[in-house]
């Protein structure tokens, strides 16, 4: 494993303003081959970094681990492994807590608007500063599978695969209800301040919330009910715990240690503006309706993997992309899997998504 930085020299045009020299960070793991066509492309949700699997100059725990890796599902003694920060983000690309080289100042709120399409365009130039013009694969989660998506949509013949997991082709209305009232949960934090809190101390109420909300979509019910039934949770003598309303039940206490832990991790401003990002990105901007975006694709195939019990992106979306998917593109299909552990399952459940994702490297 390598890591880089990529500075994009000049302006760089996005569909709602303008950067100035942006960077982007990104991690290799393998070795790209003499035909330099052995690349895979991995775009990720909203708040990882590049940072996908461990490797000898960086040991700790990338967020696929399991995936990605010698002799793993997406074998990098065959691959050439590619995961780019997004645009936007706080792990090392440039977004709402990076300096503006304009004014010397971060950008906060005068970061532009963010949107999906952004994410993919600054990641192509990744990919050309590589040298690489054509891609074995391209694959993205959840809000990376929209990306992905976009990717190919705009660059039609630089990628030969698609590999789209618990994603779709645009957010639903029960989605952008949940991310619109994380965003106000954490704007209504007096500390948020119009976005000018002090970045060693963000607004921790704001986002502890918003973690809760995000951490209750991201589960299922069905796994909420096995974990913790109604079990009690141990008497605690932390202020939170106490009084009339104390926290009573173990699932309370694990969103309250979820929510914590997240805390300080991710910048409040660029989780608003990638979230949000999530909520306006629509595939049939790219050609006025979702069949005509579509047909700029020139992928060789798909493979589009949803989960039953996902409620941020439930099941029928899956499907529909890959309806959508096998109009255009002769090698599709579609894997739905019954993991108990909704929108969150391909970073837990490793038994099921493993033998899918390996499925997918084994065809040529």
């Amino acid at each position: 494993m390598s890591k880089f930085y990529h500075t994009i020299e000049g302006e760089f045009s996005m569909k709602k303003g303008i950067l100035h020299s942006p960077q982007i960070a990104y991690e290799t793991w393998g070795v790209l081959n003499s035909k330099r066509d052995n690349a895979v492309l991995i775009f990720t949700g909203l708040s990882p970094s590049a940072h996908i699997a461990s490797s000898v100059e960086d040991n700790s725990p990338g967020w696929w681990e399991d995936m990605v890796g010698p002799g793993k599902p997406i074998d990098t003694r065959q691959y050439f492994v590619i995961c780019v920060n997004s645009l936007g983000s706080c792990f090392g690309s440039t977004g709402a807590a990076s300096i503006n080289p304009e004014t010397g100042q971060v950008y906060r709120l005068d970061f532009p608007q963010l949107c999906i399409e952004d994410v993919a365009k600054s990641s192509v130039e990744v990919i050309r500063a590589l040298n690489i013009s054509s891609l074995y694969a391209t694959v993205g989660a959840s809000m990376g599978g929209m990306t992905a998506l976009a990717f190919c949509i705009l660059y039609p013949g630089l990628n030969r695969a698609l590999l789209s997991i618990s994603s779709a082709a645009r957010a639903l209305p029960f989605a952008i209800a949940l991310r619109s009232l994380q965003r106000e949960i954490i704007r209504e934090d007096p500390v948020w301040n119009g976005g000018l809190y002090p970045l060693d101390a963000p607004p921790a109420s704001g986002m502890r919330l918003a973690r809760k909300l995000g951490m209750i979509s991201y589960r299922s019910a069905s796994e909420w009910q096995t974990r913790f039934a109604r079990e009690r949770a141990p008497s605690s003598s932390d202020s939170n715990s106490t009084g009339p309303f104390q926290r009573s039940f173990e699932v309370e206490s694990y969103l309250e240690h979820q929510a914590n832990a997240f805390i300080g991790k991710f910048d409040t401003n660029c989780y608003l503006y990638l979230s949000q990002a999530m909520d306006l990105f629509d595939s049939a901007d790219f050609g006025g309706c979702l069949e005509q975006a579509f047909a700029k694709l020139k992928i060789e195939r798909a493979k589009v993997v949803g989960v039953t019990t996902d409620i941020l992106f439930p099941i029928q979306q899956q499907k529909e992309l890959s309806e959508l998917l096998g109009k255009v593109v002769n090698d599709v299909s579609f894997d739905c899997l019954e993991s108990v552990q909704g929108h969150d399952s391909f970073l837990v459940d490793m038994d099921r998504f493993r033998p899918v994702i390996a499925s997918f490297f084994a065809e040529k």
